[in-house]
């Protein structure tokens, strides 16, 4: 029986950047010999249907389709079979990047930590050690156009993997996120986009793209 839960408030949500080939290519980057982390503020979390905010310091925003894993138990310095059996549930998770911003500063806290930058949902699937993690598909669209497609087994560091390695820098708690990474594709979001990200048999996060209240026009 396939089980959907609420995704619980994470006290901490780690991304993981450059996990696919195609997507470093895309920016001009090589992939790294180690995972490449980095976190988000969980202030920057809104659920499906609610508008990303486009900030007025930036003037190229855009999205990143990604698989976000939930943790269910406390994970320190665990082997990636620990890690594999830590796994509560599968979301979906819109990476939103002000690409702009993120070249200009060197480091990424600003250009991915803004408040609505980080949408996850609609639901989480739960799932066991018995399910097939490589095979889940990430798809990102903008106004019903593919614009991302890629499956997990094309990723440069696994899931177990990245949990094993993130485990042995923080504690991961359980509710924690972990988002894996963005396949290739990855573009410009502007004012009155419908932005999706869809895992087939977990659902279709949908968030409009507006500017924010004190700047609409």
């Amino acid at each position: 029986m396939v089980t959907f839960l609420p995704v619980p408030i994470p006290s901490k949500i780690v991304c993981v950047g450059r996990n696919y080939a195609d997507h470093a290519k895309e920016l001009g980057n090589v992939l790294p010999t180690e995972p490449l982390l980095f976190l988000k503020p969980p202030s920057a979390l809104i659920p499906h249907a609610a508008p990303i905010h486009l900030p007025a310091v930036s003037q190229h925003v855009e999205h990143e389709a990604e698989l976000g894993v939930v943790l269910g138990k406390t994970l320190h310095q665990a082997s990636e079979a620990e890690a594999r059996a830590a796994i509560l549930g599968i979301t979906c998770v819109n990476d939103v990047t002000a690409r702009d911003l993120q070249k200009r500063d060197g480091q990424w806290t600003r250009a991915k930590g803004f408040d609505t930058f980080c949408p996850v949902g609609p639901h989480m699937l739960l799932v066991d050690v018995t399910c097939d993690l490589d095979a889940f598909e990430i798809l990102g669209r903008v106004n019903g156009a593919l614009r991302q497609h890629g499956v997990v087994r094309e990723m440069h560091f696994s899931i177990p993997r990245l949990l094993s390695y993130i485990s042995s820098i923080m504690t991961l708690y359980p509710h924690d996120l972990v988002a894996t990474g963005t396949p290739a594709g990855v573009g410009p979001l502007h004012a009155g986009d419908q932005v999706e990200v869809e895992i087939p048999g977990v659902g279709t996060l949908s968030n409009p793209v507006i500017h924010p209240p004190e700047t609409s026009r």
